[in-house]
């Protein structure tokens, strides 16, 4: 009986795709769906203008891989992001980003789900995150922000609201209604 070879991020750089390591595995996932593309995009476009406005920071699009060093999980890779630290490299971003949003696929929906996402934004706040949106776009409550510095608080924001993710990005803020196709 052999044993088990844990993943490193060279293994993740040779990934086709999505990926992030997770309890020593590579865990594919899955492509990203035309309204989640959309919200994620449309969250990603409002941060290259801060990013543009403060020069603080970076905007991250969906895709870009964060490496990380948890007991557990070696990477993020979320759906958008805002990051502060040196991009000068080809390599995986160093660290976890300042501000990370993970947009819910239609087939992200029950206990389990629930469980991945909390369970997802621990780790974000263990790794240095200071806010991360759970972006649920067939929920009434559609960004739901959770705060490193108020563990077990969330705030809502609904349609017809503007969202925010402070402490992370002061002054940023984003309508939800944005979030949809307004045509």
């Amino acid at each position: 009986m052999g044993m088990k070879t844990e993943a490193t991020l060279e293994d993740l750089y040779k990934v086709e795709g999505k990926a992030e390591i997770i309890n020593g595995e590579v865990v594919p996932m899955s492509p990203t769906g035309r309204l989640p593309f959309y919200a994620a995009r449309a969250i990603f476009l409002s941060l290259y203008d801060y990013e543009k406005r403060t020069g603080i920071g970076y905007a991250v699009t969906d895709g870009a891989g964060f490496a990380v060093d948890l007991p557990h999980r070696k990477s993020f890779c979320p759906d958008a992001a805002f990051y502060v630290g040196d991009i000068n490299s080809m390599k995986f971003f160093e660290g976890a980003p300042l501000f990370a949003v993970e947009v819910r696929s239609e087939h992200d929906r029950g206990p389990r789900a629930e469980e991945e996402i909390a369970r997802k934004i621990a780790d974000y706040f263990a790794a240095g995150t200071r806010v991360v949106w759970d972006v649920d776009l067939l929920s009434d409550e559609v960004v739901r922000v959770h705060r490193a510095s108020e563990a077990g608080k969330v705030t809502v924001y609904r349609r017809g609201d503007v969202a925010e993710a402070e402490p992370a990005l002061p002054g940023w803020r984003l309508p939800v209604d944005e979030l949809f196709p307004q045509r």
